[in-house]
């Protein structure tokens, strides 16, 4: 019961949160104006010039996109810590936000349009995934998590290799300040169509890791005691990954590299929730979407110019996880 009201007011949360991103900005919204508007929109009724430019094609897209990002990463997170059985893994471990970064800036090098930097940053993301499982798999060990750790830890250090000689051969004026702006993660350019292509990805990314939960769960238990109870160690971990990773992607081809979420998120849930990962899971993607929204928000109204994303999660994450540490190891035991 106590996991269910935490659930309940985790999406309530989420839905203050979404309201606030609405109404806060450079032109101010009342709260009642923007539920007019979405009434009038879902009826068919007309909608004001300035609310419906500024609401839907502006402000809305970018409030879900933060959600679709933030919930993704979170869920990232807590399935790559929950399945390695270490509590400081990040969707960062594998080499996903390297890879994908990687394929931004080079698409970014090219003078690529928007649409096709996403792609090949969602496409270099999965393909440096699967460099790093033939890796492990090739290396053959008794401990295959921590080869696949290891592995990920080299590919994603060549990644940042990667990028940062194409810093150092973008133009100085243009290329490199759109790479810098991109690699500190931003959602200033967001547009419906992007939370259209990003959203299918990330549900199918999802859906498997809701499917084996229970699975998921025992492998928290270790190996031989998922193996002693049924459970094809290999193949749900492979999904697992494969899934996690087809999130991270999706999520970093559309807002950047934005670090934190999956690390912070999943270690403030558990004190709520408990350490069951069929709880831990849709509890990390409420309060993940949650705080990339009001991040976002933040972001685009604290300054006159934009403050990345990336630097905002950094500023407030890094308290938040020291003051996790002084109180959470008996949660992770």
């Amino acid at each position: 019961m106590r996991a269910g009201l935490v659930l309940a007011f985790l999406a309530v949360c989420l839905l203050a949160a979404m309201l606030v991103g609405s109404v806060v900005g450079p032109y101010q919204i009342p709260p009642g104006e923007v539920l007019k508007a979405l009434i009038a929109r879902l009826t068919g009724a007309p909608v004001t010039a300035p609310i419906d430019t500024i609401l839907f094609q502006i402000r809305l897209p970018r409030v879900l996109a933060a959600a679709l990002v933030g919930g993704a990463l979170a869920a990232a997170g807590a399935s790559y810590q929950t399945l390695f059985r270490n509590p400081l893994v990040s969707p960062d471990i594998l080499g996903v936000s390297a890879g994908a970064g990687l394929g931004a800036v080079l698409g970014i090098l090219l003078s690529l349009p928007v649409v096709a930097i996403q792609g090949l940053g969602f496409v270099t993301g999965l393909i440096t995934v699967v460099i790093v499982y033939a890796l492990a798999r090739a290396l053959r060990s008794q401990n295959e998590v921590l080869v696949l750790v290891l592995a990920g830890i080299v590919v994603g250090a060549l990644a940042g290799a990667g990028i940062s000689l194409v810093k150092i051969l973008a133009d100085p004026y243009n290329q490199l300040p759109a790479i810098t702006f991109w690699l500190l993660g931003s959602l200033s350019g967001i547009k419906v169509s992007d939370v259209w292509s990003a959203a299918p990805l990330v549900v199918v990314g999802l859906l498997p890791l809701v499917l084996l939960r229970w699975r998921i769960g025992v492998l928290s238990l270790g190996d031989d005691e998922a193996r002693a109870l049924g459970v094809n160690v290999t193949l749900v971990r492979g999904i697992v990954i494969a899934a996690a990773t087809l999130v991270t992607a999706a999520a970093v081809s559309v807002s950047g590299v934005i670090g934190w979420i999956g690390l912070m998120i999943p270690h403030m849930v558990r004190p709520l929730v408990g350490p069951r990962y069929d709880r831990v899971l849709p509890a990390s993607v409420l309060m993940g979407a949650a705080f990339l929204v009001l991040v976002d928000t933040l972001a685009r109204s604290a300054a006159r110019t934009e403050i990345p994303l990336g630097l905002l999660t950094a500023l407030i994450g890094a308290p938040i996880f020291v003051w996790l540490l002084a109180r959470g190891r008996r949660v992770w035991s």
